[in-house]
């Protein structure tokens, strides 16, 4: 028998479908084209929002409102924003459009994919431009947002949505599987390594899909996956957003960086082991990504440059190395560290403002931009490390 409680939860999922059918109806989709046309601080407008209430329904306004705030924040990860659907959590998880059409190379060649786990849809936007997908998920709210948001992309007619827990789901037919396992359970978020489906239950999909790709967190260790399986580590920029596994049929390197937008990619590969030596004219402040995948001796091989000290993922060289893998900075004092003299070094190289950049070294950061009180009119970044085993500080200026 079916309680009180049990009922009303069975009730809010179809409640919120329906909250959300109402902004797709022509009234929602009205409301929304007049805050698109709006001021970017239109969900926050007070006046706006009385007029708003005074001609539509209320729960149709705080809906709207919500909506195009979330829009808003969107921007940054897709270009169709102001007319996509989230929920806070969904765009919280959700990949980058960027990102996602990167995957989506993966899969050149495959008919079918399950997007497992789809939630609004980030990555069946991509996958779904040249081949069909069946989109799974236990969230009506979020499999109804993926399906509009697929129309938003004009790839609605390729998606087939299923709402199933994916380990029920029915995968017959597809020669591709991405999923996007659950960091976040019953509104809380999971502790590190642990997600929904678990990991062991997505590698395991390879046993009967040989092209799997599983969207994990970037602190993944690069031990987690299987022999033959390729961990790949993700950055736009200089932020380090995610990791992929990747089956054996479609790994072709055992780890790999990615920076994106531009899709460099760095593997392993063989040579003679990277000299260690102190700094020279230049310092490379390698991506995230690189230092994840455990590739910073092959950037140093790649672009000649050294290592400043066995541990410490930070490299030098005699001229300016452009790279994507890496930032590059000119070095304008090299010393041990001694932080009592610092506010004065940075004083007479002339130093207004500084980016404290601290690795191998303990140091409290917060307290010692406290302490500088610089007035100077150059930029720099302060280096906090260490050089063969010894604490050291190197102030250098972009190149």
């Amino acid at each position: 028998m079916t309680g009180a409680s049990d009922t009303a939860r069975a009730a809010e999922p179809a409640d919120a479908v329906s909250r959300f059918e109402a902004l797709l109806a022509p009234d929602g989709q009205e409301l929304l084209a007049r805050l698109r046309r709006e001021d970017a601080r239109a969900g926050t407008d007070l006046r706006l929002g009385a007029e708003l209430r005074a001609a539509y329904p209320v729960e149709l306004v705080v809906d709207a409102l919500a909506q195009h705030e979330l829009r808003l924040r969107a921007r940054a990860k897709f270009s169709r924003a102001l007319d996509m659907y989230f929920t806070r959590p969904g765009l919280e998880q959700a990949s980058a459009e960027v990102t996602a059409r990167h995957r989506d190379a993966r899969y050149a060649g495959v008919a079918l994919v399950a997007d497992l786990c789809c939630g609004i849809g980030g990555d069946l936007v991509a996958l779904a431009g040249g081949r069909a997908v069946l989109a799974v998920d236990r969230d009506p709210l979020h499999l109804r947002m993926a399906r509009a948001n697929a129309a938003v992309y004009g790839v609605a007619a390729g998606v087939t949505a299923a709402r199933a827990d994916v380990r029920e789901a029915d995968l017959r037919g597809a020669d591709g599987v991405f999923i996007d396992p659950a960091r976040r359970a019953g509104g809380r978020r999971l502790r590190a390594g642990e997600s929904e489906p678990p990991l062991a239950w997505c590698l395991g999909l390879a046993g009967s899909i040989a092209r799997v790709g599983i969207k994990a967190a970037p602190g993944l260790p690069r031990d987690a996956v299987p022999p033959g399986w390729e961990l790949e580590f993700i950055a736009v920029g200089r932020d380090l957003k995610e990791a992929v596994a990747w089956s054996p049929a479609l790994a072709t390197a055992a780890t790999r960086a990615t920076v994106l937008p531009g899709g460099h990619t760095l593997t392993p590969g063989a040579g003679e082991p990277v000299p260690v030596r102190p700094p020279g004219a230049f310092l490379l402040d390698p991506s995230p990504a690189v230092t994840r995948a455990g590739l910073v001796a092959d950037l140093a091989r790649l672009t000649g440059a050294w290592k400043i000290d066995e541990k410490i993922a930070f490299l030098s060289a005699d001229t300016a190395v452009r790279t994507p893998f890496a930032r590059t900075l000119r070095v304008i004092d090299s010393a041990p560290w001694d932080q009592r003299r610092l506010p004065a070094k940075l004083r007479a190289l002339d130093i207004g403002a500084a980016d404290i950049r601290r690795r191998g070294l303990a140091g409290d950061v917060a307290g010692l931009h406290r302490r500088l009180r610089l007035s100077g009119s150059r930029r720099a970044t302060v280096v906090m490390t260490r050089v063969r085993g010894r604490p050291w500080g190197l102030v250098c200026v972009d190149v």
